[in-house]
């Protein structure tokens, strides 16, 4: 199990003030969310297994790190990468993919927006005790599944409406692409960029790097999926057929 330990050190990156020690385990993890998002892009279903291994290795980093709420989160993610595997993989009598990509129509754009609005408005006003309340219900969890753990000395959030903005519109965006819908790559063009420019504010620039990398990605899934789009017919704010 030392392979699995953020102690595990792969490699020292000479960026920042302090620079980066990258451990095998992150290694791993974000090869596997690189590739889960390139095949993505290129509506690969396979993508869904990269996924589910990406998101198994961060939570044992963030159970390690004691970050709960975020490793609560990933229950969420696992979830969507099965269900997004399924309907994916669901096929017509022709043998062709059931899910097509498609644009949202007028109202199901309106709707979606307004909804990440009001939810990012909410948690930014409170952030702090949700954090909380999501970490006091993963250790709750855990003891009872006879992990020994006990409460985290929690920090208010350094950036509220900025992290509020990435973690509703990444569990948007999950939702959107496990559908097939364009607007799920504009949202992780959005939030990738604003992890750059937080992360290069921390002076963590090894994480920076790698986020300009997802967004380079998500630039080209947004290309590919609004080609696709085109091709099915569909077209941005109209109602699919």
């Amino acid at each position: 199990m030392d392979f699995f330990s953020t102690n595990n050190i792969l490699i020292h990156i000479p960026l920042g003030a302090n620079g980066y020690d990258l451990s095998w385990v992150e290694a791993f993890g974000t090869l596997f969310g690189l590739l889960c998002i390139w095949l993505a892009s290129l509506e690969k279903t396979i993508n869904y297994l990269f996924g589910l291994l990406n998101v198994t290795l961060f939570a044992l980093i963030f159970f390690q790190i004691q970050l709960y709420a975020s490793l609560l989160l990933q229950i969420f993610f696992i979830v969507a990468n099965l269900y997004g595997w399924y309907a994916w993989s669901r096929t017509t009598d022709d043998n062709e993919s059931e899910l097509r990509v498609r644009w949202l129509s007028l109202s199901q754009a309106l709707g979606w927006g307004c909804g990440s609005l009001v939810a990012i408005i909410l948690m930014t006003l409170f952030i702090d005790p949700f954090f909380a309340m999501l970490t006091r219900m993963a250790v709750a969890l855990m003891v009872f599944s006879g992990l020994e753990v006990a409460m985290p000395q929690l920090q208010p959030d350094a950036f509220p409406f900025w992290d509020s903005a990435m973690t509703v519109l990444s569990v948007v965006a999950m939702i959107l692409m496990t559908r097939k819908y364009v607007e799920n790559w504009l949202l992780w063009v959005v939030i990738d960029v604003i992890s750059v420019v937080i992360f290069a504010c921390q002076g963590v620039y090894a994480m920076s790097i790698q986020y300009l990398v997802l967004t380079l990605i998500a630039l080209n899934g947004s290309w590919l999926w609004i080609k696709s789009a085109r091709e099915h017919d569909s077209r941005p704010l109209v109602r699919s057929h």
